[in-house]
Parts: structure tokens; sequence; C-alpha cells
């Protein structure tokens, strides 16, 4: 048996608070929250100064359960430790049950609790309650004779419970022996119950103090200091800086395929350095301006600035402006060659669009960001990354691991740097690794099966780049449930486009099987300026000549399910969450009409309360944003000639109004999002036929009042774990807006005058091929200048049956989830598994196969297993791969591709020799279609 450390300090004493640590004994008070943070991380605790009136094996019981057993030496135990510790001996066993009956209730159904958790809950909760049953059945009798005489109570049963400290030590002795040679962990002894009366103020103070979700504890602190220098001079400073680089470099590859970002995770590692200069070079003195002191250097750069800057950054971290396409397409010879678009329509555009997205981001908070289940899993790799660069860890050795995280993530960081020099110049077919279709390049059927360029990607390799298998999904962030389901759906996918383009459905198998383009009757690239005006406007004459456009086989499925969703979801979400849902709306409508009334109230979760800390943002001063967006939108459209009228901005707020909870609500328990820009592109195609620049405008409104508002809500959410005072999250957002809004117009700007050789041709030697660009140019030309009425009506009726079948498949559903087995359906999410159709055109299963590998791996089995090392790594890693693979496309691409030095060999040149890189339809239009053409005759066009 391994010989664990000795615990040293009497168990016997009085109960006494860490250094630093104020305990009232209630968490719904904020001071039971707050800590001198200086104070107990200057102040060695070791485990003999806490819980003293805990007996050493009740120590390591809280050790092991909140995965610091691992410490290489117990004389100083981190503060999360110290905290804990502290409010388990000053919680009653009657409020631990009572706090412990309120959660099994709350999260009954909540995909995100661990099963084992949840059902320790309810075993601790089941002996209380069958302990009480029987004392009250038995002060109602006084005859124990009759009593079976081999029957042991309940009360007799807990007393049984391990209390000794020699056979606990030993227990888990044995238990840690089994981790460290290598067995497949320890779930089950993790989660028995041995002290019933210490568990179940450990899982409630777990609950009460820091969070039921254990990737939630990995990036938080259960405490909060809230004199913690935090909007200072030197987060301004360098989140203009690195808010302006991001917007260039994002910008600048937003239209590359596959697009290279400089995500957040890379502005996070030199935000990091960034501040310690400014720590270094600044003065030490301050000023005062009116009733504000501004002290320029406040001492140590803390995580807060870090985080605080972070958020700064987050408005262009890793992708650009939705309007940016807006312009792209519309100013581009390429698509529309719109001439009158200059920087006064274009500045008026992006703002607008923008800013309206951070005015409802604020109205969101009551449903998105206070709520404990809106965990919002994209975000947690962020927050374990600052936490990782700023907060002092002590030493660990987990499973055989002895790295730290900071070391970890810059070994995880500088390998993702070198290794993705191999697929992204060096060995190229490592990316797009089709290997087999080089068994026989000119077989059809196999590149439509197995391809990565153009064909489905059904393959069991597909990469060895996590650029590429992290594009659609993020494994190491999204449950594995969501990973999972979202893959179910595109594999369900898989089948239906090749039954659709097999079968010729709606001439599919004249064209590409899997491409987001528009095609004409004879299987060519459809262009709009072929039947429009001058004026941008349908063109009946023309039209007549070229006849409609046609969709591929992918592109249609997409659309189909973009149709089924909206319904489904809407009606799905509602069902399944309308408490939820209820109480948002009215709690929005209460703060409106009693505009002083704190916006934290009816939230108690740890983080809310000590959130009260910090003035809050006023309803008001988020609409009144929105109202300035609105005005810039219609002077948009006034002063020039977007051909769009006022009330189409009127409308995309409307309808965002009515889905804003539940897309924001699924998003923020798993990470899963989609946008309105189908729903909405298909109601102005019908309500303003002909008119593809009404549908891009309104579009562009539509998408960004739910799209850009889920961002920013990231951003609120982010401060809300970090505590960061809301006001200073508000005037970091607008101004970070502001500053990369101009600076990401310059660019584009600069790409289209020129700056790019070919830019957005399909064959562009860069990959400049622009395919969000082209998907919204296609988008724009067969719902706004075609319209749907002819789309429905000639082309594709089948599509009007969609959003019929998605209302109808919702009420099965939430029967299911909701009176089904809960073991059995408790990770079904039917709304994931329809977005997985989504994946399609120009993606395919060799984006997903690789991520579910991954996801399975790390985010279901080492979770569940290795829970410590998870906690630990899991999200450092992430964040270290994608910034390594951002740093080092940059470098790459600026190095050896913009001025081409090209790398001619086998390995750069397989993948795309075969059809896979030259995909076309099964059929041949000029010889296999009548008169040369498929579709409706000449003469008779929809």
């Amino acid at each position: 048996m391994i010989e664990l450390p000795k615990i040293p300090g009497n168990p016997a004493g009085p109960v006494t608070s860490g250094g630093g640590i104020a305990s009232v004994a209630s968490h719904l008070q904020l001071e039971d929250h707050e800590v001198d943070l200086h104070a107990i991380q200057s102040q060695a605790m070791s485990i003999g100064d806490v819980g003293r009136t805990l007996t050493e094996a009740q120590k390591w019981i809280v050790l092991k359960r909140l995965h610091f057993d691992a410490l290489v030496t117990l004389d100083d135990l981190p503060p999360q430790a110290t905290f804990i510790f502290d409010k388990i001996e000053n919680m009653s066993t009657g409020e631990a049950v009572e706090i412990l009956k309120k959660t099994l209730k709350d999260h009954k159904n909540d995909v995100n609790i661990v099963e084992d958790v949840f059902e320790l809950w309810e075993e601790l909760v089941a002996l209380d309650e069958a302990t009480k049953k029987e004392s009250s059945l038995g002060e109602e009798s006084e005859d124990s004779d009759k009593k079976e005489p081999h029957t042991v109570s309940v009360k007799e049963k807990l007393s049984t419970f391990i209390h000794n400290a020699d056979s606990k030590v030993k227990q888990l002795g044995d238990i840690e022996k089994k981790d460290e040679s290598g067995g497949t962990g320890v779930r089950g002894d993790d989660y028995a119950i041995v002290d019933w009366d210490l568990q179940v103020r450990l899982e409630a103070a777990l609950i009460a103090y820091w969070s039921p979700y254990p990737e939630v504890r990995a990036v938080t602190f259960p405490y909060d200091d809230p004199t913690i220098p935090v909007e200072t001079l030197r987060v301004y400073i360098i989140g203009i800086i690195w808010t302006g680089i991001g917007a260039v470099i994002n910008q600048f590859f937003a239209e590359r395929q596959p697009s290279i970002s400089l995500s957040v995770s890379v502005v996070q590692v030199f935000l990091y350095p960034s501040g310690l200069l400014c720590e270094w070079i600044l003065p030490k003195w301050s000023f005062k301006i009116w009733k504000w002191t501004i002290d320029l250097n406040p001492g140590p750069y803390t995580y807060k600035e870090q985080m605080l800057a972070t958020i700064f950054c987050g408005v262009t971290g890793g992708s650009t402006s939705y309007a940016a396409w807006n312009i792209l397409m519309q100013k581009s010879p390429v698509f529309y060659d719109n001439q009158w678009v200059d920087w006064g329509y274009e500045i008026l555009l992006i703002l607008s669009t923008n800013f309206l997205g951070v005015g409802l981001a604020g109205i969101m908070r009551k449903f998105a960001v206070y709520p404990v289940k809106a965990i919002w899993p994209t975000i947690l790799p962020s927050l374990a990354l600052n936490k990782t660069l700023l907060t002092p860890a002590k030493k660990e050795k987990i499973n055989g691991w002895k790295i730290s995280s900071y070391m970890f993530f810059f070994v995880t960081f500088w390998a993702s740097f070198l290794y993705f020099w191999v697929p992204d110049y060096l060995f190229e077919a490592l990316s797009y690794f089709n290997w087999m279709t080089w068994i026989a390049p000119s077989n059809m059927n196999l590149a439509v099966v197995t391809g990565s360029i153009g064909g489905l990607g059904l393959n069991p390799i597909t990469t060895f780049d996590w650029n590429y298998l992290s594009a659609l999904l993020q494994p190491l962030q999204w449950p594995f449930y969501a990973t999972a389901c979202n893959f179910i759906g595109a594999f369900i996918g898989f089948f239906a486009i090749l039954g659709i383009w097999y079968s010729n459905y709606k001439w599919t198998g004249y064209l590409p099987i899997n491409d987001n383009g528009l095609y004409s009757n004879t299987g060519e690239s459809y262009s709009v300026t072929a039947i429009v005006n001058d004026q941008s406007l349908f063109d009946q004459q023309k039209y007549d000549e070229v006849g409609p456009p046609f969709y591929t086989a992918g592109n249609l499925l997409v659309y189909g399910s973009f149709f089924a969703l909206y319904p489904f979801h809407i009606v799905y979400e509602f069902g399944m969450h309308y408490h939820d849902m209820w109480d948002a709306c009215t709690s929005f409508w209460r703060v409106l009409k009693n505009w002083k009334r704190s916006t934290y109230d009816g939230y108690d979760d740890p983080h809310s309360t000590m959130m009260r800390a910090y003035p809050e943002v006023p309803e008001w001063a988020y609409l009144i944003i929105v109202v300035i967006s609105l005005v810039l939108a219609i002077l948009c459209v006034k002063l020039y000639p977007a051909q769009t009228p006022v009330w189409g901005i009127f409308f995309a707020l409307g309808i965002n109004f009515v889905f804003l909870i539940p897309l924001t609500t699924i998003y923020a328990r798993t990470g899963f999002s989609f946008g309105l820009n189908v729903l909405v592109e298909l109601i102005v195609g019908y309500a303003i036929p002909g008119n593809g620049l009404a549908l891009a405008f309104i579009k562009a409104l539509g998408y960004n009042i739910d799209g850009q508002a889920q961002n920013f809500v990231n951003d609120l959410k982010q401060g809300h774990y970090a505590k960061l005072p809301p006001r200073a999250v508000y005037r970091v957002q607008l101004l970070s807006i502001f500053v990369a809004s101009f600076i990401q117009l310059g660019i584009l700007n600069f790409q289209l005058d020129g700056g790019i050789k070919d830019y957005c041709d399909p064959k562009n030697a860069q990959r400049f091929t622009c395919p969000n660009g082209r998907t919204f140019y296609s988008a724009s030309v067969l719902w706004g200048v075609i319209g749907p009425k002819k789309v429905f009506g000639g082309l594709y009726p089948i599509l009007q049956w969609c959003f019929l079948i998605g209302f109808l498949l919702a009420f099965p559903c939430i029967a299911i989830k909701r009176w089904g087995p809960r073991k059995m359906f408790k990770y079904f999410e039917p709304s994931i598994i329809i977005g997985g159709l989504l994946n399609y055109a120009p993606y395919n299963l060799s984006y997903l196969i690789p991520g579910l590998y991954v996801a399975y791996a790390f985010m279901h089995y080492i979770k569940r297993n290795y829970e410590a090392w998870w906690q630990k790594y899991n999200y450092v890693l992430s964040t270290g791969l994608n910034a390594g693979i951002a740093f080092s496309s940059i470098i790459i691409f600026f190095s050896v591709m913009y001025h081409p030095k090209d790398l001619t060999w086998w390995g750069n040149s397989v993948s795309y020799e075969g059809i896979d890189a030259a995909m076309t339809g099964w059929l041949n239009a000029t010889v296999d279609a009548p008169d040369g053409y498929f579709g409706p005759r000449a003469g008779n066009y929809p």
C-alpha cells in the first residue's frame, strides 16, 4: 500500500477561518463569498490549519473530491481548498440538505450534470428523508418488539459510515495505488457515500459557493476580492493595440478556405507579456479627473485586468463583422459590382449591425448570463488560459503528470506552431488526407463517397491537421453529447445527399454533389449580373434568356434542414424550458417597470451573488445603443440606393425577438448555435421579390441581432465568471467595436482594390476563394433576385413542406425527452442532430470524423475517468493547439505564401489530382439532357 502523507494538526479544536476568509455562515450573503486575496495568497495554510473539526480521513475525502489529493505537499494549500474547508465547517447539515433538494429540482434534466454526481445527490437526500421518516415512525410506535430482529435501520446504516482515520487512509491509499498503476480511474469510489454528514455538506458547499459543473470549477474561483484593480489604463493601452492587430489579421484571412484567424487564445498569450511590459514601463503616479482618480500603474498586472483585456479584444477574436460579407458581395466585381458603395455606406452599415448586437446582449442577460445552466462551453478555454497565465499554482502529480499547466500550455503552443508547417506547407496531403481516392483517382463513385474536397468525406482517417478537424467542431470545448449529436445528424445527411444526387432529384445529378455555389441549366457557374439591371434589380427579360439557378444536392439538404430547424427548435425549446423562458421574459418586464430593481433579483447562485458587489449596467444604457443602431441603419438605406425599405429594418428586429431566447439558451447550454439568416432570406424574398440587395441588407441585421448579440453575451458571461465590474465590460465592448469596425473596413477595401490578386476567384492560388462571400451571394440571388415564390412554386416545392415537418417533429421529441427514461434520453438533443445536417456544402464528414475521435477521448473518457487531469489540462491543451496554429499560419502565409514560394512535389499535389478536386455531376448536360440543358423548358421558367 502506498503511504499517504500524514495530515498534521489536532482534529479537535475551535472552528477558525483561514487568513483573509470572512465567514458569515450564509451562502446567500455577499460577504460570505468575499476574501482578501492578498492575505490568503501570502499566508501559507497547511492541511492542519484548516478543517479543525474534521478527522484526518474526512480531510482526505474533501481533498479527493476537490482534486487536490495530488498535491506534492500539504503545507501550502491552494486558496480554493482553504475556502471550501471553511465553508464546509460553517454549513449545517440541514442547510446542506435543502441546497441539494433545490439543486435536484433545478437540474433534473440538465444534460451538463454528470450522471454519477446527480445520483450521489439523490442518494444523500434520500438517506436524509429515510432517516426522518424512520424517526417519525419510531415516535408513533413504542412497541419496539414488533421490529424485525435483523432489520438495520437507516440511522444505524448512517452510523456505520467510516469515521476511522486509519481505515480511511488505507482505503484512499489503495485507490491512489490503482490510479498510479494505470487503472481505469476511481469514479465509483469518488462518488460512494462513506461519510454522509461530511459529504452532504461537501456537495452543498461546492454548489453554493462554486458550481455544480466540474468544467466551471476548473476555470473559476469560489471567492472574489472586489479590491483587485480591473479597469486600468494598462487594459485600454494593450486592448486597443491587440484589437487592432486582431481586426487586421482576421479580416485579411476571413475569405480564405480554410480561414486563418488570430483567435482569442493567441491574443491572450500576447496580452500577458504586454500587461507585464506596461507594469514595468509605466510610471507609478496617479492623477484626478473630476471625481475619478486614474492610477497609471496600480501594481502587479492582475488576473482581472487580463480578463477585461481579453474581452476588449474578443470583438475581433477569430472572426470578422458579418456586415463585411455584405460589403464584399456588393462591391466585388465577381459578385454585384455596386460602384456606389463608398465609405459612408460601409461605415453606417458596419456600425449599425455591430452596435445593435451589443445593445441586445445586455437585454439577454437575464436568461443567457445569470442562470447557472448557461455555462457557455465555448468560453471556458479562454478562462482556463488566463487562470493558467496569471494564477500561482501549487505543484501536483496527477496520474504521473508533474508538469504545470503554465508550462504545458507553452509546450503545446510551440509543438502546434512547429507541426502546422507540415500539413499547411511542407506536406499538404496530411491536411486534405483523401488517401482513399489515391487508390483510383478517376473513380467518381469513390471520390463522391470518400473525397475530402468535393466529396462527402466518409473516411476513417481524414486529416492530421488540427486546423482542419476543428474547423466545424471544437472537440475540446463542446460537451461530448453535443459533438455526438451533431455527428449523428451529419451522418444521416450523408445518406440523404447520396440519395438525392444518385436519383438525380431536381436535376442535382448534373451538378457537383456538395458545392455551395449556384449553377445554370448547363452546369456552369451562375452569374447574377446576367439577370439584373443596372440598379441590381431583377430583369425579367434577361431571366427568360438565362433561366433559373440550381442548387447542388448538398446545398438543397442544407436549406431543407434550416427550414425544418426553425419551427422545430422554437417549439422544442419552449416545450422543454418554458418555465425558464417565462421567468426570463417576466423578469425583464419587471425590470422595465421598476428600473431601480436589481437585474440580479431572483438569482442566488454563487457567481450572481458575488457580482452584487459591483454597480450594474442599467437596462436603459443598452436600450440607447439599440436606438442609435436603428437610426444608423435607417440612414444607411435612406442616403444610399440600397433598395431596402425602412420597415425591413424593424421586421428584422421583430423576428429576432421571437427567436432571441430559444437560440441563445441552446448556445449557452451546449455550445451549438445557428443564425436566422436563412429564415430572413425566405420571408424577405416573399415580401420584396426581385431584390437581392434588400435581402442581403435585412439578412445582415437579422443575423447580427442574434449572432453578434450571442458573441457579446459570451463576453458578459466571461466577465460574470471572472467577477469583472459590468460597467467596465460595457465600456470596453463599445470602444472595441468602434475601433475594430474601422480597421476591418480598411483591410477589406485594400483587398477589393487589388491588394490581393484574383481575390474571390475559385482558382485563387493563395486560397482566397471567398467561401462565405460566395454563399452570401448565392443566397441573395436565389432568395432575393429570383425569389422564394419561384423556388417553391417551380424549382423546389418540397422545401416548403420542411417547415411543417420540423413543427410536427418537435412534439414527439418533447414527449421522449420529458417522459422517456431519463438515463436513456438524457443526452438526446434533437436540435443539434438536425443542426448536424447543416455541416455540408462545402464542408463534409471529413471535417467531423477526427473531431469525434478527439471529443470521445477527452470530453468523455478522460473527463469521466481522470477528472483531475481533465480539469487541469484539457482547456489548456485546447487553447495551446489553437494558439499555435493561428500564430504559425500567420507566419507561414507572410513568409512563403503572400509572395508564393511553391514547394512542388507529390505530397503537395496528390490530394488535388483526382476527381475529388474537380468534381462534376454524374450526368453531363450537353450529352444527357434534352436539348443540351436540364430543368424547366425555355419559355416555361418559374
